[in-house]
């Protein structure tokens, strides 16, 4: 039975893995929660697994979590992830992500502990992407546009790093965009999904507030994001890095007609100011290849059904 840790188990991913890897099986499964965690993601399978307290940027309350756990594997997910609140707040979205990565690395280093960490670094790394430099492989410079991304590039270098100065294992998967049900309101197609399920019920008017349109982004159902995290652990070089994504890119307004080609609902679209970001990423497209030859891995389920499954989601709520 190997025993994994996932941090950021009542997230979005954090939540998908854990039904992956429980339907799986051969798992004894640990979750890091904090006590303002929101559980409705876990509710479903939180008598399956042990779920422990802890706060990642405390050196202390992680050591103490490691030592009690002694994973085999550990999935670190827990982050700031939405790129517009790093915006407003900068500094809360540095040092979470960097130093909750650092206390899990300092903690496994000190404990002699010989364990996998799968690292969910992210393509927003990559940030200004000139068109002759898609599709996106990892040897593609990093530019990050965003304190976000910049976080990112931080926790990433340091997977590298801990690698070649300490022997710490972990794997770098650069994920692009993943969508899927229980994605948070705050994120671009689920805000979609959301607004749509929340006109049809007639708890909102008829107008679809939106940002940037024209940016292209490659998107994964998070369901095979997880399932490549796995393999990430099971088959990827220690100290690499991956891309994970679908090699396909879509607009935003594609996207955005997809979802309202599946209401009779009639909408106005209108631009909200408040959504457009001081600089945005134009395109990101990612090539894959060094991933699916390492893994075998490939996408499985087409973007229109994570759409149709991600709008459900909402009508359900």
């Amino acid at each position: 039975m190997r025993r994994v840790l996932v941090t950021g188990v009542t997230g979005f991913a954090g939540s998908h893995l854990v039904d992956f890897l429980l339907e799986q099986g051969g798992y004894d499964i640990y979750g890091i929660q904090r006590w303002r965690s929101r559980t409705e993601n876990i509710e479903h399978f939180a008598d399956k697994i042990s779920l422990l307290e802890c706060d990642l940027r405390d050196a202390t309350s992680t050591r103490d979590t490691l030592e009690k756990v002694r994973p085999d594997w550990i999935f670190h997910l827990a982050a700031q992830s939405f790129v517009p609140t790093s915006w407003s707040a900068p500094t809360e979205s540095l040092t979470t992500n960097v130093l909750a990565q650092l206390n899990i690395f300092e903690a496994a280093r000190h404990m002699g502990l010989k364990c996998r960490i799968q690292l969910a670094c992210s393509s927003e790394e990559y940030g200004m992407v000139f068109p002759n430099e898609v599709p996106i492989k990892e040897t593609n410079p990093l530019r990050p546009l965003s304190p976000y991304a910049v976080s990112k590039v931080a926790q990433d270098m340091l997977g590298y790093q801990y690698w070649m100065s300490f022997n710490v294992d972990s794997v770098r998967t650069r994920g692009f965009n993943h969508e899927g049900p229980r994605r948070g309101p705050v994120f671009v197609a689920s805000d979609f999904a959301k607004q749509i399920a929340d006109i049809e019920r007639g708890k909102k008017a008829p107008v679809l507030s939106v940002g940037n349109l024209e940016a292209q982004r490659d998107f994964t159902d998070v369901r095979d994001m997880v399932r490549a995290y796995v393999l990430a652990l099971e088959k990827c070089e220690p100290g690499e890095v991956y891309n994970i994504c679908s090699g396909k890119a879509w607009t935003i307004q594609k996207v955005l007609d997809y979802l309202l080609g599946m209401t009779t609902a009639k909408i106005e679209v209108k631009q909200d100011p408040a959504r457009l970001r001081p600089s945005d990423v134009p395109i990101l497209l990612g090539d894959n290849s060094k991933f699916v030859r390492a893994t075998g891995w490939q996408p499985t389920i087409p973007f229109e059904t994570t759409l149709r499954d991600m709008l459900e989601y909402w009508r359900s709520r």
